[in-house]
């Protein structure tokens, strides 16, 4: 499966509200995530799921919109943009996706920094409501 098969699925999930079980169905087991304002790549399908789900509640809203997309072998480049409470935010997604269409390899990486400091702030509060925290 072609990382483009694997990318219409990924914008199937999130069209579809990014619910945490469509979203374990699209990452692989062994998936990493890599976050703007995380060191640490964090590993495992459970977190993936865990963190790609805050995502897209804090940058989901109506403003989000994907305006490019590179599609290479097993990788996909999407440019975003969004607005989070009055700041604009400019952002990758660069995906790789293993031979059956599924998401092996996930970084995100965001433009300005005032951005990632509120990208940071609602990401963290979003995950702690998520752990019941």
């Amino acid at each position: 499966m072609s990382a483009r098969e694997g990318l219409k699925r990924w914008h199937e999930v999130i069209e579809g509200g990014s619910s945490p079980a469509a979203l374990a169905a699209i990452i692989h087991e062994n998936a990493v995530f890599h976050s703007p304002v995380v060191h640490t790549p964090q590993r495992g399908q459970a977190i993936v799921v865990a963190y790609l789900s805050a995502a897209g509640q804090t940058l989901g809203n109506d403003s989000f919109e994907y305006v490019r997309e590179l599609v290479d072998g097993e990788n996909a480049m999407l440019e975003f943009t969004t607005e989070m409470d009055g700041i604009h935010v400019n952002g990758i997604d660069l995906i790789r996706f293993d031979e059956n269409g599924k998401i092996i390899d996930f970084k995100v990486m965001v433009r300005p920094l005032k951005a990632v400091n509120k990208v940071w702030e609602q990401m963290a509060a979003q995950l702690e409501r998520m752990k019941g925290g």
